[in-house]
């Protein structure tokens, strides 16, 4: 779908491509830090914004579907601008909102600059990691891929947190998007002397305009239902309902004329010709799952249970930060000197995942930092164990034409799986709360001794600092119902973490099974095209 391009020019190749990743990196780097600045500062923007939870939840609800449109919409602007001149514009209209956003504290500006950093984001991410491949052989892509995944995964999931907590503890939420200005300079400023690729003369295709609709509103529709669904107990609200709905319907629209358009849509069927890029596809989304759901259970549980800062939050997966890059690393040195096959790690990802979220499943309300650290640890080496294969995987048999289309499909797979994963956790942890309140509280009751002695001991404890015995009473009973709330949200965290394992456990077999097939019906087309060609 996007233009074929000539390789970079060979003068001075190594400093100019040098100049070139190092500015990718960090134009991807923006959007890492953009796309998770509601996850701590949540708090503080709406006290600064004077926004209700539901207004708040435009800003992250309008970046994720601008980003979901970004990734599918930059393909098409790979084929009409030159992937440089694309991704700087990105990057610096980016920096631009990041840096409006960090002087108003008004909302509805601030979901208009969301809405860019979303568009933006996906473009820069897509036409980044297009432009590696374009100006470098497939042989070096394992090492480079690494490099651009520190930028792209690493960072949303252990740098960017740990920067966010302490600008929220030291400075406040606007210093965030401030950060970002300096970033995105840098990050153009390298771009603009580096070598780009080339692109070659082809023939301009003209913009799917219904294609671009349906697709826009299927994937704002799922976006709001997947982040606010578990907030209004999902189909008991009419309007999640009826999302959900016209949802299902855009998107069976527009894949019906996708199929009529014959490759002149915005989606590029030729992608699924690749057995390679099929199974990869169908495992961003489980990857995706992992990814975002373990990223958003071990600060949640932090904060809400162990009562962390946001900076003590942030830096709790910044150690797993160096382990999956030294995996990314590792994996990519395996791969690209010793000719490693890209499927050979990902059985070891899968499993140090599923053992990290077990570890992770008996943390208790007296957890700390260093009893999670072995888990969060495991969890960093098998994320990059992971990521960096699957991401070989499916581009590695895509042409020039259709890879840029590859990545956008591919991204939108790992972010819709993303909110899918954590929109299960949130209900998994919402319903298991109030259930775990319910058996527990069932026998804490009054007549119990072991009650009684604990709310008269509580009292007696109030009552020597100068409460009234009634009062002390009151807040005794109170005291106990707060230790009943406190020990099934850390039982419903412990059932969340079980789960994240448990659906490595259960996809594993089944993306195996799917993978046989695929492979299956890869040998069976090739038979019947090398008989039909016999016959000719």
């Amino acid at each position: 779908m996007t233009t074929a391009v000539t390789a970079v020019p060979s003068r001075e190749r190594s400093t100019a491509g040098a100049l070139l990743v190092a500015g990718i990196v960090l134009a991807a780097l923006t959007e890492a830090i953009a796309s998770t600045v509601l996850s701590l500062g949540r708090g503080d923007i709406i006290g600064d914004t004077y926004a209700t939870p539901d207004q708040f939840a435009w800003l992250d609800v309008g970046y994720t579907s601008f980003k979901l449109i970004g990734f599918m919409v930059a393909p098409w602007l790979l084929s009409r601008i030159n992937p440089l001149h694309l991704i700087i514009a990105s990057t610096l209209a980016m920096g631009m909102a990041c840096g409006i956003a960090a002087a108003v504290a008004r909302l509805d500006l601030l979901v208009v600059l969301r809405l860019i950093q979303g568009l933006s984001g996906g473009t820069l991410l897509v036409s980044g990691q297009a432009i590696i491949f374009f100006a470098y052989p497939r042989t070096h892509q394992p090492v480079l891929q690494a490099l651009f995944a520190i930028g792209a995964v690493v960072a949303p999931a252990t740098i960017a947190p740990a920067l966010q907590g302490w600008l929220l503890d030291s400075q406040s939420w606007m210093w965030i998007f401030f950060s970002i200005v300096p970033v995105a300079l840098a990050a153009a400023g390298l771009l603009l002397i580096a070598d780009g690729p080339m692109p070659a003369k082809t023939a301009h295709r003209p913009f799917d305009w219904i294609g671009f609709a349906l697709m826009s509103v299927a994937l704002s529709c799922f976006t709001y239902v997947l982040s606010q669904g578990s907030r209004w107990d999902w189909f008991e609200e009419p309007r999640i309902l009826w999302l959900t709905v016209i949802g299902m319907v855009t998107l069976l629209a527009f894949l019906g004329q996708q199929v009529l358009a014959k490759g002149r849509g915005m989606l590029d069927f030729t992608l699924f010709r690749s057995e390679d890029f099929s199974f990869a596809f169908i495992v961003s989304f489980v990857a995706g799952a992992a990814l975002f759901g373990s990223a958003f259970l071990i600060p949640s549980f932090a904060v809400s249970v162990l009562a962390f800062t946001p900076t003590d939050a942030g830096q709790l997966l910044l150690p797993s930060g160096a382990l999956f890059i030294g995996a990314l690393l590792l994996a990519a040195y395996l791969m690209q000197a010793r000719h490693l096959p890209p499927f050979a790690t990902v059985p070891f990802g899968i499993l140090m995942i599923m053992v990290a979220m077990w570890m992770l499943s008996g943390s208790t309300s007296e957890s700390g930092a260093d009893d999670m650290m072995a888990a969060i640890l495991l969890r960093g080496l098998g994320l990059g164990f992971l990521f960096l294969s699957i991401t070989l995987i499916a581009f590695s048999n895509l042409n020039s034409r259709n890879l840029a289309s590859g990545i956008g499909l591919f991204n939108t797979g790992r972010q819709l799986g993303g909110l899918i994963g954590v929109a299960g956790l949130q209900t998994l942890i919402d319903h298991n709360v109030a259930a775990n309140v319910a058996v527990l509280a069932a026998d804490v009751t009054a007549g119990e001794i072991a009650v009684l002695e604990r709310l008269k001991t509580t009292t007696a404890m109030l009552m020597a600092k100068g409460m009234e015995g009634a009062a002390a009473s009151r807040a005794a009973t109170s005291l106990l119902g707060r230790v009943v709330t406190g020990q099934s949200t850390v039982i419903a965290f412990d059932t969340a973490f079980t789960a994240v394992a448990l659906l490595f456990l259960v996809a594993a077999p089944v993306l195996v099974g799917i993978k046989i097939a695929l492979a299956r019906y890869a040998k069976a087309r090739a038979r019947r095209m090398l008989g039909k060609a016999v016959q000719l």
